[in-house]
């Protein structure tokens, strides 16, 4: 089949367009912009039509020729977002209609009881779906509620709120119910949606598994994320005004984003009819937790490179993708150093393979021995374990308080820590070529920080970084560009620097 999907750049379209290409499907991405999805992994292999909702012109071409057409996109950071989303729903349905289209398919929220005040973000939804319902396109409606994975928006200030306090004072809307669905489930649904035997225009309510409320939410989140359990004390007094700018101050979320979002978790969201699952029983939606563990990369045996790689596959959508904004996938902490050097790649590449053990990590010993009795303090492996073979290192063996977990022999040594850290980290270490016989040497430390301990922990030790990354970039390149020749450490005349 050949679909179009708008909103390709966004957190939807963004996962949906692979997997349509992985069941086998044509796919066009209409895009303001061809640029915007260049570094896309699978921009090779979707057509990109140029075009905007708003321009009615710029939409004949996107799509002439589609079968199927799907509505993912909404102005939500903009003020006139109702505005902007009224027309080009409009332009949309019309041109839908025009080139013959045979199915449309949008994402929006849950609709509330008609009795309350409804906010301007579920208002505006339940608007284009009205719209497209009435294109005179068969259309179908999903009903989502908030949506776990990586870089939705709900969920990100669900992690934030819950990593970053440990106690809170929360609005009344904690206590209202919500059917939380996975970022896997909705793909599912959205590409089940596409072949449901549906000859009119209707909406579905789409959720997952658990029916909870927000505070349990948090506290599922924190025990799934290895936290203490939160203290929340509900209160009558914070408005979703209030609400809105307190979220603002904790979390990353643009207060564009986090208003409406606010506004609408006063509506409980609870699907409240289940034909989907009659009209599509192979979708069987996974509970919270299980969302949750996907959303975190615990369920794959992910290392920190698929933050930012993004992968394939429909548990590989709930983690972060490089189109995903850059407030979202939680707080990444990184520490990166490169030093030219005066020697070629293979020499560069002895001195890294040597490290620790006997051979030493080249800073400031002393700084690296008090941490490594601190850790043996309270109850970590500390920094005696040494290395298996001098000269030689294999993924999965103990280097000190590290874990090798990955090897590119000549290019690349990634290490985990195993120390106690109120999160996890990571130090990596790579040589490339820069011609005429020298080379680059790159050093990145990354630290994935566990609650508020964990942030603590980092401002902590920023200030020693200077001196001990810094020392171990400019020594590890001063090893091997003075004596190129010789620099593994078993051939080596010099002491190299001692100290873990």
């Amino acid at each position: 089949m050949r679909f179009l999907v708008t909103g390709a750049t966004g957190y939807i379209g963004g996962r949906l367009a692979p997997s349509l290409l992985a069941a086998g499907h044509q796919v066009r991405c209409l895009s303001r912009s061809a640029a915007r999805l260049r570094d896309a992994p699978w921009h090779g292999r979707v057509e990109v039509a140029e075009g905007d909702l708003t321009d009615p012109p710029s939409l004949r071409a996107a799509v002439n020729g589609i079968e199927v057409a799907y509505f993912l996109v909404h102005s939500l950071g903009r003020r006139d977002f109702e505005e902007v989303d009224r027309r080009a729903a409009a332009n949309f349905a019309a041109a839908c209609r025009s080139a013959g289209v045979k199915r449309i398919i949008y994402l929006g929220g849950p609709e509330p009881p008609p009795a309350e005040r409804t906010s301007a973000h579920l208002r505006s939804r339940a608007e284009v779906a009205r719209i497209l319902l009435d294109s005179g396109v068969p259309t179908v409606v999903l009903r989502a509620p908030v949506i776990i994975g990586s870089g939705s928006a709900s969920f990100e200030m669900l992690r934030y709120l819950t990593e970053r306090l440990p106690a809170m004072v929360t609005p009344r809307w904690v206590s209202n119910r919500i059917q939380p669905i996975a970022v896997r489930d909705v793909l599912s649904y959205l590409i089940a949606a596409s072949t449901m035997p549906l000859a009119e225009s209707r909406g579905f309510d789409i959720g997952g598994a658990d029916v909870l409320t927000y505070a349990e939410m948090m506290q599922r989140y924190a025990r799934v994320a290895g936290l203490r359990r939160r203290l929340i004390v509900p209160t009558r007094v914070l408005s979703p005004w209030l609400s809105a700018f307190w979220v603002g101050l904790v979390t990353p979320v643009p207060n564009a984003i986090a208003r409406p979002l606010v506004a609408s978790l006063v509506h409980e969201a609870v699907a409240r009819e289940r034909d989907i699952h009659r009209l599509v029983p192979d979708v069987s939606p996974i509970g919270f937790d299980q969302a949750v563990r996907l959303g975190l990369g615990k369920i794959r045996n992910a290392d920190v490179e698929t933050r930012w790689s993004g992968a394939a596959g429909r548990d590989a959508a709930a983690e972060p993708l490089p189109s995903d904004p850059d407030w979202s996938g939680g707080t990444v902490y990184v520490d990166e150093r490169s030093r030219p050097v005066n020697a070629p790649v293979e020499a560069l590449w002895r001195v890294i393979e040597g490290v620790g053990g006997e051979n030493g990590w080249y800073s400031f010993p002393l700084a690296w021995s008090v941490r490594g009795w601190l850790d043996k303090l309270a109850g970590g492996v500390g920094l005696r374990r040494g290395r298996r073979d001098r000269h030689r290192l294999r993924v999965g063996e103990a280097l000190d308080w590290w874990r090798v977990e990955e090897i590119v022999p000549g290019s690349l040594l990634r290490l985990r820590a195993e120390m106690r850290v109120p999160g996890r980290a990571w130090l990596e270490m790579s040589a490339a070529p820069a011609g005429e016989g020298r080379s680059v040497y790159r050093q990145r430390a990354v630290f994935l920080p566990r609650g508020l301990a964990g942030h603590a922990y980092w401002a902590s030790v920023v200030p020693f970084h200077g001196i001990v990354f810094s020392g171990m970039a400019r020594n590890i390149a001063a090893r091997a560009s003075h004596d190129p020749s010789h620099s593994s450490p078993a051939r080596s005349h010099q002491t190299p620097t001692r100290g873990v």
